[in-house]
């Protein structure tokens, strides 16, 4: 949802966060396969992996004006396709205990491991949003481009880095999904997709761009977890789950839209 949020600020949106995410966590357990030391190369293999897939996202919208929804969604379908290809639609292997153990662990009985990392990624991406000039420049571009030009802001690049940050988010959230759950099989976090921008919304980032926070991300991506965990009590299938996330989509954009300045 980190990365989401970059993303809808400028006006965008990015339906490949789930299959970049599957795709690094495949390349994580793949990578591993139980043993220590190598993480190196598991970086080496998934950062290129979400740059390239950022970068022809942002590069489709900004450069060659396609849709977002349309652009990132073929890179989606690629992505899939290509995590059948390097598995050949098998199981892969496993992370190595240490890493599975620094997510699963509970300090003091109750605080996840896995807490930790989201408290790093928190800081970061509200250093970039809150503190970093190419946040103002993002919120710039996402709330009017001419006045971002006319400021001096390379919009395109603005842009096209935000989606570049945002796969690279979803790369790194790929790899913290391997080690939690420690197996992993094709679209095995697809689901994502949907609950990023389901978090980023609730969150109160505008579809249209130009206004959003990471704290409110946060936060609406906490509501999020405590909403699938109460269906999980119910025994709810992932069907239903899908379902009731969907409404709470509908419900929210029907929300948003009763303001003039969004449907215009």
């Amino acid at each position: 949802s980190a990365g989401q949020t970059l993303i809808m600020i400028t006006g965008g949106i990015d339906l490949s966060v789930g299959a970049v995410m599957s795709m690094a966590a495949i390349f994580t357990a793949n990578t591993m396969a139980g043993q220590e030391g190598q993480m190196p190369l598991v970086i080496a293999q998934v950062v290129p992996m979400a740059l390239i897939a950022g970068l022809v996202n942002g590069v489709g919208v900004v450069k060659l004006k396609l849709p977002a929804m349309v652009i990132t969604m073929c890179v989606s379908n690629v992505v899939t396709r290509l995590q059948y290809v390097y598995t050949q639609g098998l199981p892969t292997g496993t992370t190595s205990k240490f890493f599975t153990m620094t997510l699963q662990h509970r300090f003091f009985g109750f605080i996840p491991g896995m807490a930790l990392y989201g408290i790093v990624i928190f800081g970061i991406v509200l250093y970039i949003l809150n503190r970093s000039r190419y946040g103002q420049q993002l919120f710039l571009t996402g709330n009017n481009r001419n006045a971002a030009y006319l400021a001096g802001v390379r919009s395109d690049m603005v842009e096209i880095l935000a989606y570049v940050l945002g796969s690279l988010l979803a790369g790194i959230a790929g790899i913290i999904g391997a080690g939690y759950m420690n197996f992993v099989i094709c679209q095995s976090l697809d689901s994502y997709t949907m609950m990023s921008i389901v978090a980023v919304v609730v969150g109160g980032t505008l579809l249209i761009g130009g206004k959003g926070s990471y704290l409110g991300t946060a936060v609406g991506s906490l509501l999020i977890i405590v909403l699938s965990n109460c269906l999980a009590v119910l025994n709810s299938s992932d069907a239903v789950r899908s379902v009731i996330m969907g409404g709470v989509l509908i419900l929210l954009l029907a929300v948003y839209n009763k303001e003039k300045p969004i449907r215009q």
